[in-house]
């Protein structure tokens, strides 16, 4: 993989920032995604230092406002380099229900359609750089629930932090599957994951009491360098090299829920996913 191009969203902490250092040290050309500049700079520096490799960049691109994803992905469709791997790694989980700027409640924009937008605006350069993959963090957490709520995608009316997130980790399991169908036959292959219970700084943005919980549990879970093993497995391995529309656990292919083979599911959301970042876009 050394010299092969990855984009990757979320590496500036925890499980992403795990696989960065680990995808710089294997001599990769690495763009991380970081939701300004300061932030760029700071996780690119640590990377380096971490890694030993100087060929680490990043791209400013704010995963909450779905326009600003689209102009990250043409920045770099217009910096001309080749994609072989793209990580969709970023996620956020909130105790409370919030909206983005777009009017989207937040874990759905920036766990589900942040990734969907990025992916269908990067699939041209992925296509012209084949073999090419992209994967796609999800979570064991999509068996929160038993299916997607098209009523109520936010979950406005009745908010939990459990339904939201389970629900978007099924949407990317449900977007992977169907993505892989579309890309049959084109090079390039589209697989999704499950990290493992891992102590890194997801949910430390909703206050003390979540912190403090994550602080007791930590000894319990994951490291975050065991917990990109399966990530940068996807992104790299030869052995997955032809392997696509998968879900993986501890670099093995395992089973996703009943809901997450609901095909016509799929397809809905694909079309409702299409609709609201459409929607987004002439607001």
């Amino acid at each position: 993989m050394a010299g092969e191009t990855i984009l990757l969203t979320g590496g500036s902490s925890g499980i992403g920032y795990a696989t960065a250092v680990e995808l710089a040290r294997r001599g990769a050309n690495l763009i991380i995604v970081c939701r300004s500049a300061e932030r760029g700079e700071q996780t690119i520096a640590a990377v380096k230092s971490a890694s030993g490799s100087s060929t680490v960049e990043y791209l400013v691109g704010d995963l909450a406002r779905l326009e600003d994803v689209r102009r990250a992905a043409r920045e770099f469709i217009a910096s001309g380099r080749p994609l072989h791997v793209l990580l969709n790694n970023a996620g956020v989980v909130n105790l409370n229900y919030k909206v983005t700027a777009d009017g989207i409640e937040e874990v759905f924009a920036i766990n589900h359609l942040a990734p969907f937008v990025l992916t269908n605006e990067l699939l041209p350069r992925l296509r012209e750089s084949t073999p090419a993959r992209v994967v796609t963090v999800a979570s064991d957490a999509h068996k929160f629930v038993n299916g997607i709520n098209f009523d109520d995608l936010g979950f406005e009316k009745s908010y939990g932090w459990m339904k939201s997130y389970g629900q978007s980790k099924l949407a990317n399991i449900l977007f992977t599957y169907e993505l892989a169908q579309r890309l049959t036959g084109s090079g390039v292959t589209a697989n999704c994951l499950h990290p493992g219970a891992v102590g890194t700084n997801l949910g430390n943005n909703n206050g003390w009491w979540a912190r403090g919980l994550i602080g007791l549990l930590r000894p319990f879970l994951k490291t975050p360098q065991r917990g990109a093993r399966t990530s940068v497995f996807l992104a790299t391995s030869p052995d997955v090299a032809e392997v696509t529309g998968k879900y993986f656990s501890n670099s093995r292919q395992a089973r996703s829920s009943k809901a997450s083979h609901d095909t016509e599911s799929a397809k809905r959301l694909w079309e409702v996913s299409v609709n609201l970042t459409t929607q987004s876009r002439s607001a």
